[in-house]
């Protein structure tokens, strides 16, 4: 019985992996849709850190040099105007934080685009940068909020002492509309549900004050979590929605779809929905960038004045 039980589940573990393979589709992002006149385009892409002590390997420096390339050729597809990155580091035992390949490639490839949410490592952690076109917005503010029961101390272990973890947010104005908004920028914890939800407790508490006084906010980044989740509903709370992301966003660097989507986008009161969120499933030289898929959406945000109560 024993042996075919064994059979059967591998049978059923097959038929799993057979039906995800036939869902994987290698999208050309260059089928995005054109952006509605006037509209933010906003994105967000969990990237997969560098490991600089393993010059060999998928995510240390021998897979960098293959990666590095296809990351740039879909940022570019994506035509967005602003992306959040999760993950964008690079690190070896003992290091600063001083090194970035990933950030620094991205930017010097892309010069119209400058990088919020990022500074000096020794008071600002770099690994959750907030993409902008320079040209079109102006950096208002910028900060950051460490997931831990000091979360105003730097590099502060995560509420059950797991590896620090964060969210970072940038305040806009749109020099075009005068709209003003803030991108805030989160990743929790992948394996401990107490700290995804505490750190959702967090989000939620920094986020209501400024939701409140008549901001416009965007929340997004990988929770870890699926749509309609308890962190979510912790989260809408504060007066967030979550529109929906289709199909898997983690793709277990396979193509592999057997989830729906763990990266999401969240929008306050004054931001209108322009379009459906979108997933780039793109293998560019037939090598995935990252173990993610990018998640964009059109947007179109209120100017301020139209905003009640909007900060000013």
């Amino acid at each position: 019985m024993y042996t075919v039980f064994r059979i059967l589940f591998a049978v059923a573990a097959l038929l799993v992996l057979l039906v995800a393979c036939q869902h994987v589709r290698h999208s050309d992002s260059a089928a995005l849709p054109p952006r509605p006149e006037g509209a933010l385009r906003l994105a967000t892409w969990n990237v997969h850190y560098i490991l600089l002590i393993r010059p060999q390997g998928r995510w240390g420096l021998s897979g960098w040099e293959e990666r590095k390339d296809p990351m740039d050729r879909t940022f570019r597809a994506l035509d967005a105007d602003i992306v959040a990155f999760q993950e964008m580091e690079s690190f070896s035992r003992g290091s600063d934080g001083s090194v970035n390949l990933a950030r620094d490639w991205l930017l010097g490839n892309n010069a119209g685009y400058a990088a919020a949410a990022s500074g000096d490592w020794r008071s600002f952690p770099s690994t959750q940068p907030i993409f902008y076109r320079a040209a079109r917005f102006d950096l208002l503010d910028q900060g950051w909020f460490f997931f831990s029961d000091t979360p105003d101390v730097i590099y502060s272990r995560t509420f059950d002492g797991g590896y620090p973890a964060f969210a970072s947010w940038a305040r806009f104005e749109d020099r075009g509309s005068g709209a003003v908004f803030r991108v805030i920028n989160v990743h929790f914890d992948a394996s401990s549900r107490e700290n995804r939800q505490r750190s959702a407790d967090l989000v939620a508490r920094e986020v209501a004050p400024w939701i409140d006084a008549g901001e416009a906010v965007l929340l997004l980044g990988d929770l870890n979590a699926l749509h309609g989740s308890r962190l979510h509903r912790t989260l809408e709370a504060t007066g967030v929605r979550f529109p929906r992301v289709p199909g898997a966003t983690y793709h277990l660097d396979r193509g592999l779809h057997l989830f729906g989507a763990i990266d999401h986008v969240g929008l306050s009161d004054g931001i209108e929905e322009l379009g459906d969120p979108m997933v780039v499933r793109d293998r560019n030289g037939g090598v995935w960038a990252s173990d993610h898929y990018p998640v964009v959406m059109d947007l179109g945000v209120a100017p301020r004045d139209t905003m009640q109560g909007a900060l000013r």
